[in-house]
């Protein structure tokens, strides 16, 4: 058995394929690596450079692979950009996914894992864990572009022989252990990846937008999980869909938040240097709280984090940096 793991020349995708050599599967990579680095990829697994999209691409997989199960990353990211290029993340994220959906359903590969986002649930009501069953109201092109999907998912389940999981990331941070992997692409705006370039000399400051939210420190707080985690809840989907346990939508994070000044002064702390920090006014759209309840990851896939420490996150993250500058060079 193979598993496909599309946009696995990515920063998730790269983790999820050495994770799941690690753990004996075989796996072929699809990566049209527009983000992505064909060096990020296992030398175990079998790449193909081409888009998910491309019915050549995937016919010439399905013939010399035996896929039974396909885990999606491949899509665009960047909540500020898919509001000025909204067509490109309904093109990249929904159309192109219904796409690799289709080819799925038409090949017989009936397990879909699926890479959306806390973004489909918009700016949350209350202050509370957000669960699975909250009003899901996006506020960006990207978000509504993964919902589509998540729907596409919902009724090809319904009419075919099909199942699929839908994991809801958090903030995703920190990089691989052992150093083979880690969030490579330039101008990232992910806060941990962006406030360890600043640490690094990579970046001259890290802005802060806002102070004075009702939090203990006045700026936001997230909810941030390792990135070796995320890919291990992954592995527990792809063994709930073989346990043919049915289709299920998932949040991904630790159900702990941390607030962006909290972010900053840990990662000083464990590099050891102050650098440039600069306040702004608050952003339109910025939460004050959002954290994840992440009851039915541990229940229904049986998820177990081991990486629940913003410090070890942070000192993964920044060895990467380190690591990256010596591949980049």
């Amino acid at each position: 058995m193979t598993i496909l793991v599309t946009g696995g020349a990515g920063f998730i995708g790269s983790h999820m394929v050495w994770a799941l050599i690690d753990a004996g599967h075989k796996v072929a990579v699809l990566d049209n690596l527009s983000t992505g680095f064909k060096w990020a990829v296992s030398p175990s697994a079998t790449f193909y450079e081409g888009d998910i999209a491309d019915a050549t691409i995937l016919s010439q997989i399905h013939k010399e692979q035996d896929i039974k199960a396909i885990i999606n990353f491949a899509g665009s990211v960047i909540v500020p950009e898919s509001v000025v290029e909204p067509l490109k993340y309904y093109s990249n994220n929904t159309c192109k996914t219904m796409k690799l959906i289709e080819f799925a359903v038409q090949n017989g590969i009936n397990k879909f894992i699926f890479s959306s986002t806390a973004a489909v649930y918009g700016t949350p009501k209350t202050d509370k864990k957000v669960t699975e069953d909250e009003p899901l109201s996006p506020e960006s092109p990207y978000g509504t572009s993964k919902l589509m999907t998540e729907y596409m998912l919902r009724d090809c389940a319904a009419a075919y022989d099909f199942n699929y999981v839908a994991l809801r990331y958090f903030n995703v941070a920190g990089a691989d252990p052992m150093g083979r992997t880690g969030q490579s692409t330039k101008g990232a705006t992910h806060l941990i990846k962006v406030v360890c370039e600043t640490a690094t000399g990579k970046r001259d400051k890290i802005e802060v937008y806002g102070t004075d939210y009702p939090t203990p420190d006045g700026s936001c707080i997230r909810d941030y999980i390792h990135v070796w985690d995320l890919v291990n809840a992954h592995i527990c989907a792809l063994e709930y869909l073989n346990q043919n346990n049915g289709s299920l939508v998932a949040n991904c994070g630790y159900g702990t938040g941390y607030s962006v000044l909290e972010v900053i002064e840990t990662v000083k702390k464990v590099y050891g240097k102050d650098f440039n920090v600069e306040f702004s006014p608050r952003r339109i759209g910025d939460a004050v709280k959002v954290v994840a309840d992440n009851e039915k990851a541990l229940t229904k896939l049986n998820w177990k984090p081991h990486l629940n420490d913003l410090e070890k996150i942070i000192r993964d993250a920044l060895a990467w940096e380190k690591q990256l500058q010596k591949i980049q060079n």
